[in-house]
């Protein structure tokens, strides 16, 4: 249902009858901005950011002893959002759209938006759920709660943006909470650091990006996204350079988002310093927010640049994947690395995985954009899940070593099995066959597009993190160290991990992922359809 409501700008000195761009001039000569709200389509990020409001207004009331409260209600406000995406499942709804040209929208809730949303918001469900217990003794539950909403309510809306101005405005939204999510351990100083320069980093990626958007706009005088599209092709000559700079500086706040190479600096230092569950946040969220903004600027605004922008996001593909993998691979146990920093790392080499089909998507079609959908979805399952492990080790390992998993599977048998499989899917070797199915439909995307060089550049980094995820699932069913405990006894990592029972919460977290995993691997057609298919 939609609601309706007028504006009047005052002064106005159009001709009677006649209707701008943005409204009809009144018999009065007073321009009316007359706008079409559809609440529905925008249920879910208004439903997540009105939760946050609510829930930093009642910190304010609540006593110290019944905080945990908030902590459910952010959980409750989140799976609220995902139950708003269910009635927008059968089609298409835009809204904010210009009155002369309806089809012209700033907000579209199309089967593109609604994935990712689905991604996000699950994702950010997901975090909620590892945050519950760390909310009630180390951070500020108000002020988490507050932030992580908001930041999800950003990245909910991005994916659903059709102009450059609600992009940029969703980016920052999901962005600017995120810093200070990052920097939220009081006292902590690796913490504080990430956050510095998470901080910087982004705010330089932002400027950039806001530079190339004003150029974008200075040559083609719109921002909505179709109507670039349209008017890119016509920019006169003495223009061109201009347009094409504004293109590629557009790019490179996504990039950053994404951790494309040489955007990934702020990658393995951000997330050993935040929290854990932010830390599998940004892994999750963070990227599909990065990667939903690139590919609605490079297919939907920039079709007519392909050679601008296909060539570079093939080479930034490659380069991403081997520096991600390569550095994956100097974290081991002997070295005392974290476990944390290598699936930062991990999550670098998985970022360049995912810019294949958009490279691919300027050589061939959109449809290729599919395949970048549905490598999400499994990445992010996995992902979070490896995390939601992560974060149980934690709790009796704070350092989370490499080191610390070795002898899991004697104390906790079903986690070890569970972060094995993890470490299988993000490999792409059986039994997570959704891991592998999707690789292959992103290998397949680089031929069917003529990008031999960059499949065989993807097959090297395959096998080269093979090895890595190998290793460390080798580990956790090897025999604990036993070291020497105060009183004579052995108290190896996995003993230690044993002795703690692990949080309800990141239990069901652990579980719900590791449900969907196998749920993906038997029935993968359920996420691998997205690659088949255009998603515009």
């Amino acid at each position: 249902m939609a609601t309706h409501g007028a504006l009047a700008l005052d002064g106005a000195t159009a001709a009677v009858g006649v209707t701008t761009a943005t409204g009809t001039t009144t018999a009065s000569g007073v321009t009316t901005l007359v706008q079409s709200v559809d609440w529905l389509a925008i249920a879910p990020p208004t439903i997540t950011a009105a939760v946050a409001l609510i829930i930093l207004v009642a910190d304010l009331f609540v006593p110290e002893r019944a905080k945990h409260w908030l902590g459910i209600g952010a959980v409750a406000g989140l799976a609220l959002a995902l139950l708003a995406l269910l009635p927008l499942r059968s089609g298409d709804r835009q809204t904010f759209c210009l009155r002369t040209d309806p089809t012209t929208c700033s907000y579209t809730a199309d089967h593109f938006a609604l994935v990712v949303q689905l991604l996000v918001l699950g994702g950010a469900l997901l975090t909620a759920l590892m945050s519950l217990h760390d909310t009630r003794k180390r951070l500020p539950a108000g002020e988490y709660w507050f932030l992580l909403l908001s930041s999800a309510a950003g990245a909910a809306l991005l994916p659903a943006s059709r102009d450059l101005a609600t992009l940029v405005v969703a980016l920052e939204v999901a962005s600017l909470p995120a810093f200070a999510l990052v920097g939220l351990r009081r006292g902590d100083r690796l913490s504080s650091e990430a956050a510095l320069k998470f901080f910087l980093s982004s705010v330089t990626a932002t400027a950039v990006t806001l530079l190339g958007v004003s150029f974008v706009y200075a040559t083609t005088g719109t921002m909505h996204l179709t109507r670039i599209a349209t008017e890119l092709p016509a920019v006169p000559g003495q223009l061109d350079t201009l347009a094409k700079a504004g293109v590629a500086l557009t790019l490179i706040g996504f990039a950053f988002k994404t951790a494309a190479v040489p955007f990934h600096f702020w990658v393995p230092d951000t997330y050993v310093g935040a929290p854990l569950p932010i830390a599998a946040y940004l892994s999750v969220v963070g990227k599909a927010v990065g990667f939903s903004g690139l590919i609605l600027v490079t297919v939907i605004a920039f079709p007519s640049l392909t050679d601008v922008w296909g060539p570079v996001i093939a080479v930034l593909a490659a380069l991403t994947m081997t520096a991600g993998n390569v550095a994956a691979l100097r974290q081991s146990a002997a070295r005392d690395w974290s476990a944390v920093r290598l699936l930062a790392w991990s999550s670098v080499g998985q970022a360049g995985y995912l810019l294949v089909p958009i490279a691919a998507a300027a050589y061939s079609d959109e449809k290729q954009i599919g395949s970048t959908v549905a490598y999400a979805l499994m990445y992010a399952v996995v992902n979070l899940g490896a995390f939601a492990v992560a974060a149980l080790v934690a709790r009796t390992h704070p350092r989370n070593r490499i080191a610390d998993y070795q002898g899991l599977y004697a104390t906790r048998p079903l986690t070890a099995l569970t972060l094995g499989f993890f470490l299988l899917c993000l490999a792409g070797l059986p039994p997570g066959i959704i891991g592998l199915f999707a690789k292959v439909t992103v290998f397949s995307s680089a031929v069917d597009a003529g990008l031999g060089w960059l499949a065989v550049v993807m097959g090297v980094n395959v096998a080269i993190a093979l090895y890595y995820y190998l290793r460390w699932t080798a580990l956790l069913f090897r025999s604990p160290e036993a070291a020497p405990s105060a009183g004579g006894a052995g108290n190896g990592p996995a003993a230690t991990v044993a002795a703690r029972p692990a949080p309800a919460a990141v239990t069901v977290a652990i579980a719900l992922t590791a449900i969907v995993g196998v749920l993906l691997s038997g029935y993968p057609q359920l996420v691998l359809r997205f690659a088949a298919v255009s998603l515009f």
